[in-house]
């Protein structure tokens, strides 16, 4: 009989699901979430919009009045153009598959967002990680060398990066976009709504860059849209992996409805951001903690004990994210999602129980 041991690929047998902790009952602080629903009055707004959509067809492929309704709303310039992916997941995935060429490679700071890493091994590129400095901020001259010796198709610069939170240096970005003549650098900006510093006025400036978003920290990581901006002779070849008719209807209806109603989920970034100072300064108070700089809506804190933290956030109701096996430079910390004022509140009282008596 047959088994899955005698079809799957051996590397793919080796690995593990991505983790997705259960969260029913908990305060949910551990992926970066946006912890504002939608007023009522705007929620049945968009209710009656997305009752029109027609269920019983299959959604355009390249809905091309929600493209150039996107491409307004986040100032993409005129001489880029966007693809969408079901997410930013997805559209990692579609470039590492268009470049999966044999012996090709992708190249990446670490520790950073582990889907490049796994979409590499999936679309069997190898990766390689340039580790950052010991205080996470970018060690441009290693990227550089990595680049120059490898030669990679892709090289991935998550600005700010996650899970560290780092927002690195533009110059060091500039030296790196100079270096990699033979690659196509990758800006992720997943966490912009809160880096307030953007690379996407530049996207049209270089011929090896394309600039990458979602809506997810925006408060909209339910509808699954990411998209991608840059010169057109990229976003073509990309376009051909994409998976037909892969962002759905109410995903397309939802994301044009609420690009007229930006002014809230900016200013719900605008709120975090404030929310993320205090936190900051709250949590470094505390005994043995340290807080590291961040440019997204969660920080990077190292504790004493990782593993005690995580349960005795846990024990309160308090769902977080140990990141402290990553990566050797991210031992003994925890990431934490900026929440509501209620439930920082109660992230910190959960944090206070560490202290020593």
């Amino acid at each position: 009989m047959t088994t899955p041991i005698d079809i799957i690929r051996p590397d793919v047998l080796a690995m593990t699901s991505y983790p997705v902790p259960e969260s029913t009952g908990l305060i949910k602080l551990d992926a970066m979430e946006n912890p504002y629903t939608l007023p009522d009055a705007l929620a049945q707004q968009l209710g009656a919009h997305l009752a029109g959509v027609a269920l019983n067809r299959y959604p355009a492929p390249r809905p091309a009045e929600l493209i150039a309704k996107l491409k307004r709303a986040m100032h993409v310039p005129a001489a880029c153009d966007v693809l969408l992916g079901n997410g930013s997941d997805e559209l990692i995935s579609m470039m590492s598959v268009a470049c999966s060429k044999p012996g090709a490679k992708v190249v990446a700071p670490v520790p950073g967002f582990v889907m490049y890493q796994l979409s590499a091994a999936f679309a069997h590129l190898e990766f390689i990680g340039v580790p950052l400095n010991a205080d996470f901020t970018l060690n441009a001259d290693a990227l550089i060398a990595a680049v120059d010796e490898h030669a990679p198709a892709l090289v991935y610069l998550a600005y700010p990066n996650n899970p560290t939170g780092t927002r690195y240096d533009d110059a060091d970005i500039e030296r790196v976009i100079a270096a990699a003549t033979e690659s196509l650098v990758v800006i992720d900006e997943a966490y912009q709504p809160f880096a307030e510093r953007t690379w996407m006025p530049r996207a049209a400036e270089f011929d090896n860059v394309v600039v990458m978003r979602t809506v997810s920290k925006l408060g909209l990581a339910g509808i699954r849209l990411g998209y991608m901006a840059g010169s057109p002779a990229w976003i073509a070849q990309f376009d051909k992996v994409r998976p037909p008719y892969n962002i759905n209807v109410l995903t397309q209806a939802t994301a044009d409805f609420l690009l007229d109603h930006l002014d809230l989920l900016d200013a719900q970034a605008a709120a975090l951001r404030e929310a993320r100072a205090d936190l900051a300064r709250e949590v470094a108070a505390l005994p043995g903690m340290t807080v590291y700089p961040s440019a997204g809506n969660f920080l990077l804190v190292r504790v004493p004990d990782a593993a005690l933290a995580f349960e005795t956030l846990l024990t309160s109701r308090v769902l977080v994210k140990n990141v402290s096996k990553m990566h050797p430079l991210l031992t003994n910390c925890v990431r934490l999602t900026v929440g509501t004022a209620e439930e920082n509140a109660q992230m910190l009282a959960a944090l206070r129980k560490l202290a020593p008596n």
